[in-house]
Parts: structure tokens; sequence; C-alpha cells
């Protein structure tokens, strides 16, 4: 099976479903996952400077320690220009990818964000902008690409109408969660999605109509991490997810999508001590340090024990590049864009 997912890139339903419920397999799929990886990136891993500039959001999502529900989160906003500062030293440290992630806060209108977007692009021209901001309509969308953004993640979560429904309030709506997504790719940007790992309810084949609907969607980048939980939300009892099947969904995705952006998340270090450099040995090739002020981190919270809270942006770029070095890779100092196989072929040529 792993040979057949290496070579064609897909496997049927009940043959994924073997791979992820089996961790007899484990090795094995990772040793293919590396083996794949290396032959479209190398040994290089992308950087990308995270800048979390609002935990306020209006939406309420039941796994979120930032939900708008969450009564006993303490509440903050950067200015723009802190914003652009975060960037300006983050660029000083080497980061040519700036990620600007965020709960949904109308506070901050399109115009600020297109603003704060190209200020950033022409202070520093040589570098990619990715917004994560949510789910919003086409025309601000197409104004933030206008601006000069380049990427958005979005992470779908789950592509199960009925789980989604166990996750969100009524008010949101996978239907326009995929929406959100297919005008983005419609409008141009390199698009990011994703799910986690074990969240509440979910079922083998909730993970298998997530890789499906992937495939539909063919992402450049794709984020998992484990569901981690938070004290302050309805799945607090809930367990959280566990690195070993999350390892195995990026190992999975790495050789369903040769050509993509993987995340080794700061959940999966957070889960475990060496679980970005697992992730990376799994096939992940991107990491996502923090640059937002030390001053605000500790309450831009999505899940408990969130790790690098306390750690000076500079402290920290050297710290994870000391650490990918010793997993036998490399941190590269470029835009790091997704390729594809026509980029490949020109490269061969």
């Amino acid at each position: 099976m792993i040979d057949k997912l290496a070579k064609c890139g897909d496997l049927n339903d009940e043959e994924l479903k073997t791979l992820i419920e089996t961790d007899s397999y484990d090795a094995e799929l990772r040793a293919a996952a590396d083996a794949a990886r290396r032959a479209v990136y190398g040994v290089d891993v992308y950087i990308r400077g995270l800048i979390e500039f609002t935990n306020y959001c209006k939406n309420d999502c039941y796994y979120c320690g930032i939900r708008c529900g969450n009564k006993n989160a303490e509440r903050y906003r950067l200015t723009p220009e802190r914003i652009l500062s975060c960037a300006d030293q983050g660029y000083d440290l080497g980061f040519r990818t700036f990620v600007l992630q965020g709960g949904e806060d109308p506070y901050y209108t399109d115009d600020m964000i297109c603003s704060v977007v190209s200020d950033i692009k022409s202070r520093h021209g040589d570098c990619a902008v990715t917004l994560s901001i949510g789910e919003k309509p086409y025309d601000s969308y197409e104004a933030y690409w206008r601006a000069g953004a380049d990427r958005y993640l979005l992470r779908h979560e789950t592509a199960a109408g009925d789980h989604y429904r166990k996750l969100h309030p009524d008010s949101m709506s996978l239907e326009n969660r995929k929406r959100c997504l297919w005008d983005l790719k419609d409008i141009g940007f390199q698009v990011g999605s994703g799910f986690m790992v074990g969240s509440p309810y979910q079922t083998t084949e909730n993970l298998i109509a997530d890789l499906r609907f992937l495939q539909e969607l063919q992402p450049a980048m794709i984020g998992i991490g484990p569901f981690i939980t938070h004290k302050d939300t309805p799945f607090r009892e809930f367990a959280s997810g566990t690195v070993e099947s999350t390892l195995r969904l990026v190992s999975i995705l790495r050789l369903m999508f040769p050509y993509a952006l993987i995340p080794a998340t700061t959940a999966l270090g957070t889960i475990a001590p060496d679980g970005r450099e697992r992730g990376l040995a799994a096939g992940a090739n991107v990491v996502m340090p923090n640059l937002s002020p030390t001053s605000v981190r500790k309450y831009y919270l999505l899940y408990d024990n969130k790790i690098c809270m306390g750690d000076e942006a500079a402290e920290c770029r050297r710290c994870l590049e000391a650490r990918v070095e010793l997993a036998g890779y490399r941190i590269m100092v470029a835009r790091g864009d997704a390729k594809t196989p026509d980029v490949m072929k020109r490269v061969a040529v």
C-alpha cells in the first residue's frame, strides 16, 4: 500500500483506512514520505514569520481558546505600526514570508488590512505576505490580493458536514468555508487548508473525507495538527489528539501531495517536545516561528500549554535553526513558494 501510494499518489478508501488506523506501518510510511519530500524539496525547510495580531474573534468554535464565548480570555490588538515593526524585525532575522494571523475581528477593516499588506510589500519587496484571518466575502479577498497578499491560509478543519456541525455553532457552515477556499483559488492566491487530527467525534471516515476534499482543492499548503484541549472551551473534557496519529497523516499527505508545503506545526511541538523535528522526518518542510511581541503571545491561546511563549524572536529563530539542523535538514532564507510538476520539469531541463 505504501509503495502504491508513493507511486500513484492515491489509494482507495479501504486502503487509506488501513494506513490511518495501523501503527505497524509507521516507520516504512515515514521513510517513504521523507524520500518523497527530498525528491522535490531536498533537505530545505522554509520558515514563515508568524504575527498573531489579534485574539478577538466573532466566532464561537467549540474547540478554540479565543472563541468569543470565552470570557476568561485576555484580549489584545496590535496596531498597524506594531505589525510592521514585527515584520521589519523578522526581515532582519532572515524571514521572507510573513503570516498575519488573527481571529475574525471586525475591528480590522479591509482598508486596514490592505494598508498593512501594502506597507510590508513596499518595505520588503522580496517577501511574501500570507493572511490567515478567516471567512470573508469575495470582494474582500480580491482587495487583499490587489494590495499584494500572496497566500491565504484557511483550514477547513473537517470536510464532513455532520462532524463540522459538532465542532461549530449554527451560525457557521462548512459550505461557506468551502466557498471561501474556492473563491481564494479563483482570485489567484496560493491557498492553504488543513484539518485537526483527533478532534472530538472524529472518525477515520471523517479523515478520509478530509483527504478527498484536499484532492479536489489541490492547495499549495496543507497544515494539520493534533487537536489539543483548552480549559475554557466546551471540549475541555475531551482527550487531545496524539503525535503518532498526526505524524501518520503528515506522511500520508506528503505521499498524496508531493509538491505541497506541509508545516511541522507548533501544535506538534506542544504535544511532544520533539514534535516538530519528528514532523520534518515524517515529510513536513515548513516551520512557523513566532514574531509576535512576547508581551501578547501568552494571550493568543487556541489551546493550552502552547510552546515558545516567552522567547524573543531572535532567540526563537536561532533555537529553531539549530533543532532543524540537528534533525538533518536546513533552514532556507527564501519566500519558499510551493513547487509544481511544471517547475520541476523546467529545473531538470
